[in-house]
Formats: structure tokens, sequence, C-alpha cells
């Protein structure tokens, strides 16, 4: 697998409870109104949710390991509150009111435990540009209460030293690959080995959860499609979008919060859309 490309980037540090916001509750607004993709990972162990967007629940019992998304989310404010399921509203762990989302934006927003295993949410704006042919993006975030760690592709480290919250990414040729995490300088595996399949044009974004502490490491895969240069292609499928400034968005919150939440298992992610 060659790297044409290599750049880690710093995520955006904790935000309030914005994660959550509004999956399966609203549908894409009128043609005119700006809209965002937005997609939750959740990544922290045991912590099963309820979410509640202005005042209605949007998704029960949302389990750790799920995507949830991705959701065509209008600009604007919204009210955001987790509870433990099936508890009501008014015992929520965490409300924040009035959190902005913006528009024309392509995000996925990660519930996950820091380097120190505290819970924490980081939002990640997803690249969606373009793809050579024969190619296929990859992307590693470290969202894992660990150590630094390098990632391997056939037992050859491809990025190294990646810290908490943050990211790496290249484009990779496409196919198939076995990939693993080590403690960063060395050869002791964290997780895996997992094969997985990079398909041209896509974007396959790994998490790295859980509590090394804890043993409860483990991945989660986000993918996004439509990535090809081919004229005619529009990003689409799990998390993709048309092309939309992306790479200048600027993330606005108001208030914040933390989930006062720990635990142990975790398990593979499966792809999940919110339920009204």
């Amino acid at each position: 697998m060659q790297l044409s490309y290599f750049r880690r980037v710093a995520a955006g540090g904790a935000v309030a409870a914005l994660a959550f916001a509004g999956v399966g509750a609203f549908t894409a607004g009128p043609a005119y109104a700006a809209t965002s993709k937005v997609s939750v990972v959740h990544g922290i162990p045991d912590t099963p949710v309820d979410v509640y967007v202005n005042g209605k629940k949007t998704l029960d019992n949302f389990k750790p390991g799920d995507v949830a998304g991705p959701l065509n989310l209008e600009e604007g404010d919204y009210d955001i509150a987790l509870t433990k399921p099936g508890e009501p509203i008014g015992s929520a762990i965490l409300k924040v009111d009035n959190a902005a989302v913006p528009g024309g934006a392509n995000i996925s927003i990660a519930a996950h435990l820091d380097a120190a295993g505290q819970p924490k949410i980081t939002p990640f704006v997803n690249d969606v540009s373009k793809v050579d042919a024969g190619k296929a993006r990859l992307i590693v975030r470290h969202t894992a209460a660990a150590p630094a760690v390098d990632v391997r592709a056939g037992g050859t480290p491809v990025f190294e030293d990646l810290t908490n919250p943050n990211e790496a990414k290249g484009d990779v040729d496409a196919g198939n690959v076995k990939a693993d995490v080590v403690l960063a300088g060395t050869d002791t595996v964290a997780i895996g080995p997992a094969d997985l399949n990079l398909k041209e044009g896509t974007a396959t974004i790994v998490y790295a959860i859980g509590s090394a502490e804890g043993k409860t490491l483990d991945v989660v895969a986000q993918t996004i499609t439509g990535l090809h240069s081919a004229p005619g292609g529009v990003p689409s499928g799990d998390g993709g979008q048309a092309g939309t400034g992306v790479d200048t968005w600027w993330y606005v919150l108001t208030g914040a919060g933390v989930l006062l939440l720990l635990g142990g298992g975790v398990r593979m992610a499966t792809a999940r859309t919110g339920r009204k």
C-alpha cells in the first residue's frame, strides 16, 4: 500500500452534546436551506443512552460501537439532552441548549474516552475531496484511552506517533490490506490485525476506541462513498456529501458539558440510523 500523501490533523477538542443532535428526528429543509451531513460514533464503553433533540426522543438505547447517520441536518440551533435508557428528559445526564449547527459541512462526532480515560466528545470534519483513480482514502482517529500508537499496513508503519484525540490520513492504493495498531515505536500490538477493504473512490475512517487499562480496545469503522475523481461523481453514502468547502468550515457551539459515564466492554460497530 503506497501513501501518496500523509498528514496528521489535530481534532477540534471537546465540545458539548451536539454529537447526538437530531439523529433521525429531522429531514433536510427547503432547497435553499444550508445543511450539514452529521454522523455520530459512540466509543465510550458500556454507556448506552437515549437522545433528545428539542424535547423529542430521537434515538433510544444508542449503544457503544454503533455509528448513526449521516443525517442532513438543517443549519440552526438545537436543544440536546442525553439520558440513561428509559429515563425522562428531566433526568438528563447532559443537557445543552442552543447548540449551533453550521451549514455546508460533513461532520463526524465521536463520543469517546480521552487519553486519561475520561469521557469526552470530539468533532471531526471529514475530508470529502476527490481521490485519484485507483485510490482510496484511509483516515485513522485515535479516540481511545491509550498512549501514542503507530498504525501499520502489512506490517509497515504508515501513520506514526498518533495521539488522542488526533487523526492521520493518506490516499492509498485501493484494495485489501491487513492493518494493526501497535504502541508507538514498538511491535507490541494493541489492536488487530484487521482486514480492511479500501474500495476505490471511498474514504474509510477507522476509530480506535475503548481503554487499554480496561482491556476494551477495539475499532469502529465508517465509510464515505462517492469520492471518485471522474466527472459526475458526487460524494454520498455513509457520511458523504457534495463538495461544500468543509476545509474552511468553522464549528460553533453554545454551552458545554461532559458525560459522567465509564464502563467496560466494547463491540464492533454496526451502521444504524436513528428512530423517531
